[in-house]
C-alpha cells in the first residue's frame, strides 16, 4: 500500500522543482523499472502490483518493494494507466565530460519527447555523453524517462553552458543545418561533436560560431524539416558507417 506521504511526493516528482529539491526521479512503467536491475542508478523504493513483485522476485531482490493496487500506481505515476510499476531513483551527482571521443551537443531542444528519443538512439549508436544547454528539456522529467524506453541509465546528458563547452572542445565540432556538406559526402573524424538544434530556431548563433563542419542531410521531396531526433539517427548511421 502507498501510504499519504508517499503518493504526495511521488506526485511532488511530476515537477522539476521538486526533483531537484528532492534530488529523486521517477522511473514508469515495467520495462524502465526493469532496466533498473542492471543500472547504476540508486534506487530508493520501487512500488508496484502483485503481479509485478511475484513474476520478478529474484531481479527486485536488492530492491526496496512496495506493493501496490493498480488504482494506486494510476494516482502515483504520470502515466494515464500504469499497470505494474513505479520507482524512486536518486538523480545522479554527474560532470559534464571532457570533450573526447563521438559526443551529441543539443541546443535548445525543449520538448521530453525528443530529448528521450534522442538518449535512446545515442543508446543504439554507442553514444555514452549527450551536452544540452542549459534550456534544453530536463532529461529527467517522467516524459523524457518513458521516451528512452530504457536507455537512461547509460547515456549520461549534462546540462551545461554550452557556447563555453564548445569553446573549449579540441575535437571538431559537426552542426546540422539546412545548408550545408551532405552526410552523404562529409568525412567524419572518429572523434568530434554532433550538434543538433530545435526544430523551430535551428542552432543558435551563441553556439554555431564554434562549428567547424556545417552539415545537412539532402533531401529528395518536399517536407520543410525533419523531427530532431530522427535527423540526429540519420547523421549517426552516415557516421557510423565510416566509423563503427
Amino acid at each position: 500500500m502507498i501510504s499519504k506521504n508517499q503518493l504526495k511526493l511521488l506526485r511532488a516528482l511530476g515537477q522539476k522543482k521538486q526533483r531537484k529539491a528532492h534530488g529523486l526521479f521517477l522511473v514508469e512503467g515495467e520495462k524502465n523499472v526493469l532496466e533498473l536491475v542492471t543500472s547504476p542508478l540508486l534506487v530508493k523504493q520501487i512500488f508496484a502490483t502483485s503481479d509485478f513483485l511475484e513474476n520478478h522476485e529474484k531481479e527486485l531482490s536488492q530492491f526496496d518493494c512496495i506493493e501496490a493496487s493498480l488504482d494506486e500506481l494510476t494516482k502515483a505515476s504520470s502515466l494515464v494507466s500504469n499497470n505494474a510499476a513505479v520507482a524512486v531513483v536518486e538523480i545522479p551527482k554527474t560532470e559534464a565530460p571532457c570533450a573526447q571521443g563521438l559526443m551529441i551537443a543539443l541546443d535548445g531542444v525543449s520538448d521530453p519527447g525528443n530529448l528521450g528519443t534522442i538518449i535512446r538512439i545515442s543508446d543504439w549508436y554507442g553514444i555514452k555523453h549527450i551536452i544540452a544547454s542549459s534550456d534544453c528539456a530536463d532529461p529527467y522529467n517522467p516524459k523524457t524517462i518513458r521516451a528512452t524506453m530504457g536507455s537512461f541509465g547509460r547515456v549520461q546528458v549534462s546540462l551545461v553552458d554550452l557556447p563555453s563547452y564548445l569553446a573549449s572542445a579540441k575535437i571538431p565540432v559537426y552542426g546540422a543545418f539546412l545548408e550545408g556538406e551532405s552526410v552523404h559526402k562529409t568525412e567524419f573524424s572518429p572523434q568530434g561533436i554532433l550538434l543538433m538544434g530545435s526544430e523551430s530556431h535551428g542552432v543558435r548563433e551563441e553556439a554555431a560560431r564554434f562549428v567547424t563542419n556545417k552539415i545537412t542531410i539532402p533531401a529528395f521531396g518536399g517536407a520543410e524539416s525533419l523531427n530532431v531526433a530522427m535527423a540526429t539517427g540519420i547523421i549517426l548511421d552516415n557516421l557510423r558507417r565510416q566509423h563503427s
